[in-house]
C-alpha cells in the first residue's frame, strides 16, 4: 500500500460510519509571530492524518451519501500562483493536489463558501471539531442556515452536528505499519540526540547548550522541529513539571533532567531521561533514580494486550510509594500511603500518556466509566518519576533531586517493543557515556 492510499483508506473507514452525512476537516491556520514573520507552520493532525497534505489554508470535505460505499473526497486548497511561489514557495493547487493526494475532486479554496451549503443540502448530520475554533463554528451554521432558506423549494438541512474526532480519535489509537515506521525512526533520532546530550554535558555549561545539542541532532538527522517544548532542567528546576526556561547555569552534583523529543513527517517521540551533570550519582541521586527505574519497569511489564490503563501507572505507585516509605519521605503502610495520597507530594502526575501524532495523542483512557484495555498497535508512553522539594521533614540530601525516565512503548499481540530502547537508562549505562 502507497502512502496516498493509506490517506484514501482512512477517509473510506472514516465514512463508513457516517452514512448520509458531510465532515469539515480545516488543516491549522498560520500563525502571526510579530509583524508580518509566521510561526513555523504546522498542520492540524485530523486532517493531515486523512490526507497527507501539508500545506495551509485547505479543507478536506467528506461527503457520505446515503448509499453504501457512495463517497466523495473534496479537498479546498490554495490555487498554483506562481508569483506568491516566487516569495513562499511551491504550491501544488487543486488539480495536481487532486492527483498526487487522491482526491475525488479538488476546488480553489475560495470557492469554499460558494459550494459547502450544496453539499450539505439533503444530507443529515454535520461532522466538525465543534468548539475547537468559534469561527469554524460560525461558518459552519451560516452554511447550515443557508440550506434552511432552501427549505420551500424541498432541500432539508442537517439536523445534527457531530464530533468527528470521536471516530477519528478511535483510529488514531491503533497504528498501523506506515505510522510505526515513522514513529521508529523518530524515536531512534531522538535516542540520538539524548545519547550526545548526555556526552556534552559539563559543570558551568547553561541548560539552553545542551538543548542546542538536541536540536542540532534532530535537524542532522531529518527532524526539522521538536514535537514540544524541550525541558532541560538542572538541580531544582527538575522539580518544576514543565520547566522550559532552559537557561540555569550547570553544577557539579546535580541532576539534569532532559524531556525532548522530535517530531518526524507528523509524528512524535518523547524521551526523559536524568544524569548526574558531572558524570556520577551521589549515593542519594542513585537511590532515588532506581527507585524510579524500578518503578518504569514494573509498569512496563504491564505493557500488554488485556491489562488496562490503569494497571501501569498502579504497578509504577505500588513501586515508588515502597520506596518513600523506604527512604522516609512518606510514613505508614503502602496501601494507607496510596489511600491517602501522600505520595502525590513527591510524584503528582500519571505514568504515561498516548503518544502518535500529537505528543499527548487522541483517544480516551476510559470508555463508559472502565479504564481502556490495551491492544495491538497502541503507543504510549510510560514516565514515572520522583520529585523531592526542599521542606522540613525532608532529609536535607534528597533536596532538589527530580528524576523522570520516559520510554516510548509499543503494544504488541505477545507484550510490548520499547521503541527508545537504545537510549541509556541503567546508572552503569549512563556513568559510561558521560566518561
Amino acid at each position: 500500500m502507497t502512502d496516498i492510499e493509506h490517506y484514501v483508506a482512512r477517509r473510506k473507514v472514516m465514512a463508513a460510519q457516517m452514512q448520509n452525512s458531510v465532515a469539515i476537516v480545516p488543516t491549522a491556520p498560520e500563525r502571526l509571530r510579530n509583524r508580518d514573520a509566521h510561526y513555523p507552520y504546522r498542520f492540524d493532525s485530523y486532517f493531515y492524518y486523512l490526507t497527507g497534505f501539508n500545506e495551509p489554508e485547505a479543507v478536506l470535505v467528506v461527503v457520505a451519501e446515503s448509499e453504501k460505499d457512495a463517497v466523495r473526497h473534496i479537498l479546498f486548497c490554495r490555487d498554483k500562483d506562481i508569483e506568491r511561489e516566487i516569495w513562499d514557495g511551491f504550491r501544488y493547487g487543486p488539480d495536481l493536489a487532486r492527483e498526487k493526494f487522491g482526491f475525488d475532486e479538488a476546488y480553489s479554496i475560495a470557492k469554499l463558501d460558494e459550494m459547502l451549503p450544496g453539499l450539505l443540502a439533503d444530507k443529515g448530520a454535520v461532522y466538525s471539531a465543534t468548539g475547537h475554533d468559534p469561527v469554524w463554528d460560525g461558518r459552519i451554521a451560516g452554511w447550515i442556515n443557508q440550506v434552511r432558506g432552501q427549505s420551500r423549494s424541498g432541500v432539508t438541512a442537517p439536523t445534527e452536528i457531530r464530533d468527528y474526532r470521536t471516530l477519528l480519535d478511535e483510529m488514531r489509537l491503533i497504528k498501523d505499519e506506515s505510522e510505526l515506521q515513522i514513529m521508529r525512526r523518530a524515536a531512534d533520532i531522538s535516542v540520538q540526540a539524548h545519547r550526545r546530550a548526555m556526552q556534552a554535558t559539563q559543570p558551568e555549561k547553561y541548560e539552553y547548550e545542551v538543548e542546542a545539542e538536541l536540536l542540532y541532532t534532530f535537524h542532522r538527522l531529518g527532524a526539522r522541529a521538536p514535537a514540544y517544548s524541550s525541558i532541560v532542567a538542572g538541580g531544582g528546576n527538575a522539580c518544576v513539571l514543565h520547566y522550559i526556561e532552559n537557561n540555569a547555569q550547570l553544577k557539579s552534583g546535580d541532576l539534569l533532567l532532559i524531556d525532548a523529543g522530535c517530531e518526524l513527517d507528523g509524528y512524535a517521540s518523547d524521551i526523559t531521561r536524568t544524569f548526574p551533570v558531572n558524570g556520577q550519582f551521589s549515593p542519594a541521586q542513585k537511590d532515588v533514580y532506581q527507585l524510579v527505574l524500578s518503578a518504569q519497569q514494573a509498569a512496563i511489564d504491564k505493557v500488554r494486550p488485556g491489562n488496562t490503563w490503569n494497571d501501569l501507572h498502579q504497578a509504577a505507585l505500588q513501586v515508588l510509594a515502597q520506596g518513600f516509605i523506604d527512604f522516609g519521605l512518606c510514613q505508614g503502610s503502602v496501601d494507607s500511603v496510596l489511600e491517602s495520597e501522600d505520595y502525590k507530594r513527591f510524584y503528582m502526575h500519571r505514568t504515561g500518556h498516548w503518544l502518535g501524532m500529537d505528543v499527548h495523542d487522541a483517544g480516551e483512557y476510559k470508555q463508559q466509566g472502565q479504564w481502556r484495555e490495551l491492544r495491538p498497535g497502541m503507543t504510549l508512553t510510560v514516565e514515572p518519576g520522583c520529585y523531592i522539594r526542599p521542606a522540613e521533614n525532608v532529609p536535607k540530601h534528597f533536596w532538589d533531586i527530580g528524576v523522570r525516565i520516559e520510554d516510548d512503548v509499543l503494544v504488541k499481540p505477545d507484550g510490548s517493543e520499547l521503541l527508545t530502547i537504545a537510549a541509556p537508562k541503567t546508572v552503569k549505562e549512563i556513568e559510561e557515556l558521560m566518561q
